[in-house]
């Protein structure tokens, strides 16, 4: 079974305050770039609390929608919040999916593939529950420079703490543009095209900005959460300076890019 790592992206409710906000603007864009039309049955891998199983189901009324996910918590909340007669939700691993070949007609994947331990077999299982001609696509976030909420969070983290660069995701997979293009060509997909989906996100304020980081999601909470006090604080203090300067109630935009690609299955 998949493993979610101990601190990331536990607890359904952090994570929605944390990247919920971000997956919910972008699922609509891959859903749109994978070619989602009504009629199809998708498949969403790593669903999470289940943003993009959403967005393919608002395509139409006859959209049928399969979620899964390794962690039970997350497999609840998608449930609780977007589960009806045509979108379901399961727990399964992404290496081993739970689904006879052939069963889906596009099968998607929103800023996980990176957390897969094993990417290239987690892919030959999308494509073989995918229908010959169908359509496998995922998304990546640009972790190097593209996704700004993180990007500036681990340039002040790091210039705090230079010995804990390796923790930076930007050393992430998948995160630079070509790395998803020629994974889905290594795995015999065809017609593969990649491109960049950027969005845009406000924060009301540098406390929106900065609170979801204190629950512990993902790398840049596994970070935080390890800091002394006086570590965070210090963060806190330069983040705030390099986003608001002395307005700290002022509201702030970023953008976030992410890198995706889609390819067809051989018959």
């Amino acid at each position: 079974m998949q493993k979610t790592p101990p601190g990331m992206f536990s607890a359904g409710d952090a994570y929605e305050r944390f990247m919920g906000r971000w997956s919910r603007k972008l699922a609509p864009a891959l859903v749109q770039f994978a070619g989602v039309r009504d009629g199809d049955s998708v498949l969403d891998v790593g669903c999470g609390t289940g943003a993009l199983a959403a967005a393919a189901a608002a395509i139409g009324p006859s959209v049928q929608v399969s979620g899964v996910d390794p962690s039970a918590a997350y497999v609840t909340a998608a449930a609780r919040r977007h589960g009806t007669d045509r979108v379901r939700f399961r727990v399964g691993d992404a290496r081993e999916l739970p689904f006879p070949a052939a069963s889906f007609d596009r099968t998607l994947s929103l800023l996980i593939l990176n957390f897969v331990p094993e990417p290239g077999a987690a892919v030959d299982q999308m494509i073989r529950v995918t229908r010959p001609g169908g359509t496998v696509a995922a998304a990546v976030w640009d972790y190097a420079g593209g996704m700004e909420m993180l990007r500036t969070f681990w340039d002040e983290a790091i210039a705090l703490r230079p010995e804990m660069d390796s923790r930076d995701e930007r050393h992430m997979r998948f995160s630079t543009a070509g790395e998803l293009a020629a994974l889905w060509r290594a795995r015999g997909l065809r017609d593969v095209v990649e491109t960049s989906l950027v969005i845009d996100m406000p924060f009301a304020s540098f406390d929106d900005y900065w609170q979801p980081f204190l629950a512990g999601q993902g790398p840049a909470g596994v970070f935080i959460a390890a800091l002394p006090d006086a570590a965070r604080e210090q963060l806190r203090e330069r983040l705030a300076h390099r986003l608001t300067g002395t307005t700290t109630g002022a509201t702030i935009s970023m953008q976030g890019r992410a890198w995706a690609v889609r390819g067809e299955v051989v018959g």
